[in-house]
């Protein structure tokens, strides 16, 4: 058992090998190529990735920790309605935002018209929003939950608590919270900022929606338009290496964040209170934590509906609604068996470290170094992963030609569930290693002392005790393949088209009412997880 996993491990690591494997095979053709990028288009996607990552960075770092602490650290009307709907943008994909956003805003859009009409103004009211300050603005107010939700944790630990002490003290409530909460936070914010930017830096589709010279976008033009598998490489090898720099810095803010947690009973025994807001406190808090909601969630979707219902009744045949069932079926099977896969996986490899850990002996550490590589997944973008699996897979085609590897997994879906694997495995290893961290040993020791062999043990007590576990870490893979756009796009066969690419295939075409059906499905879809996790922050 530890043997076929640490082999299944490894064969997930294989297209991040593949990518960093390219450059021992670099010859004369290589270097050139190489040289006549940093010569042309790499200053250009350094520096857009530069100043994108950076702006997206600081505008979910202050809009997350500003509305973290809002909800947490006061108390005015509504707020417990947006402790769950400052979370809602988390089912918004960037893409379809910038769908949205482009139908909504653009020169011929609904605004501009009525604005036009309302004035007699005439041209265009404002830039167009398809540009590198439209992306930085959607990426902000799709991404700033990941900072939200983190900072709302390291404040609900001990912020009021420590809010409270400072007042006691005599500081006025603008230095309690500025140099008492939210230093206290300041891990978290880090850890979210690290996370929003590694799904900026992965993002294709609003990158390629905009024009923008992004590396990611990079990566596709190079393997599909100048179809230079080499370039491509070297492309995807820097990306992952500015990823990797993020999730380092990820996980040491993650390590830090235990420096804000409370004692045992701390907050119970604690008398402190949210400060209560009054008047224009108030105003000021709605305001605040209701314009990301606004504008990330309810508007677009609201977009996308007059978009559907226009589509609906001018459009010559009707909706498509034939072939959205077909991309539906397509998209929901393609989610299915890549959840089923993962949370398998996870839940064999949970049980194997669990029971037999990641020492003694070589096969433990091969397997523990193994779990760590498998846990590295969702960080690596869809990008990266397409451009590993098909390089390994063009150096078979290459050395045997009569063999049936290309066709299998370009031509079929193993391809694209195997990519799935490689990024979304450690969504459910997380969530199965969660679920593990609330049961204690001694309910191992236990059975074992009864007799009970480890299948015994797997199946009639872990299992049972961690169906929550694993039906939560299905449920978040399975949204996260619907909404994958980047490597579904290179990797899919023929004739099955996802709801996330036909989406994309339909808004590059500026089809952008036919787009509006699947991008509400793909937006109804992502909410699952969303209400789940307002209802366990509810509950905890």
């Amino acid at each position: 058992m530890r043997v076929l996993l640490t082999l299944l491990c490894a064969l997930l690591a294989l297209p991040v090998l593949g990518v960093l494997g390219a450059w021992l095979a670099l010859d004369d053709a290589a270097w050139r190529t190489l040289a006549h990028q940093f010569d042309t288009v790499l200053p250009g996607y350094a520096a857009q990735s530069l100043v994108l990552a950076v702006c997206v960075g600081v505008g979910v770092g202050v809009l997350g920790a500003a509305t973290a602490a809002a909800v947490t650290l006061f108390e005015f009307p509504g707020r417990r309605v947006f402790e769950w709907a400052l979370l809602l943008p988390l089912a918004m994909p960037a893409y379809v935002l910038a769908y949205a956003y482009t139908d909504f805003l653009q020169f011929s859009g609904p605004l501009q018209t009525a604005l036009r009409e309302l004035t007699g103004a005439r041209g265009a009211l404002w830039p167009d929003v398809r540009s590198l300050p439209g992306a930085v603005v959607l990426f902000v107010l799709c991404l700033y939950p990941y900072v939200y939700l983190l900072t709302r944790t390291a404040l609900g630990e001990r912020g009021v608590q420590m809010m409270e002490a400072a007042r006691l003290l005599g500081a006025g409530l603008r230095r309690r919270v500025l140099e008492v909460a939210l230093p206290l936070a300041r891990p978290a914010i880090a850890a979210g900022v690290a996370l929003a930017l590694m799904e900026t830096l992965a993002d294709y589709g609003v990158g390629a929606y905009f024009g923008l010279t992004t590396f990611s976008t990079g990566i596709y033009k190079a393997w599909l338009v100048m179809n230079d598998r080499i370039a491509a490489a070297q492309l995807a090898s820097m990306l992952l290496v500015l990823v990797g720099l993020l999730l380092w810095a990820e996980r040491r803010a993650q390590g830090r964040l235990r420096f804000a947690t409370a004692r045992p009973g701390a907050a119970q025994a604690s008398e402190a209170r949210p400060v209560a807001l009054r008047g224009r406190g108030v105003a000021a808090a709605w305001a605040l934590c209701g314009l990301p909601v606004l504008l990330g969630f309810v508007l677009p979707v609201g977009v996308l509906v007059r978009m559907l219902w226009l589509e609906a009744v001018h459009a010559e045949f009707g909706l498509p609604l034939a072939r959205f069932a077909q991309w539906a079926t397509v998209s929901f099977q393609l989610a299915a068996v890549a959840a089923v896969a993962a949370t398998s996986l996870a839940l064999a490899l949970g049980f194997v470290l669990r029971t037999q850990g990641a020492g003694g002996g070589v096969g433990g550490r091969a397997l523990g170094v193994g779990a760590r590589v498998v846990a590295l997944g969702y960080a690596v973008p869809g990008a990266v992963i397409a451009v590993g699996i098909l390089l390994p897979v063009g150096w078979v085609q290459a050395r045997w030609p009569q063999a049936q590897l290309p066709t299998l997994v370009t031509g079929t879906l193993v391809g694209l569930v195997y990519a799935y694997l490689v990024r979304f495995s450690a969504v459910a290893l997380q969530s199965v290693e969660a679920g593990y961290a609330r049961v204690p040993r001694s309910i191992d020791d236990t059975a074992r002392m009864l007799g009970a062999s480890r299948w015994r043990l797997l199946a009639e007590l872990h299992a049972p005790l961690l169906r929550r576990s694993a039906l939560a870490a299905a449920l978040l893979v399975f949204v996260d393949v619907m909404k994958e756009l980047p490597a579904t796009l290179v990797l899919r066969p023929f004739g099955a088209d996802t709801l996330a690419v036909v989406a994309y295939n339909f808004a590059r075409d500026e089809r952008l009412g036919e787009a509006a059906l699947p991008s509400l499905a793909i937006v109804a879809v992502g909410l699952l997880p969303v209400v789940l996790l307002s209802r366990a922050m509810r509950q905890r």
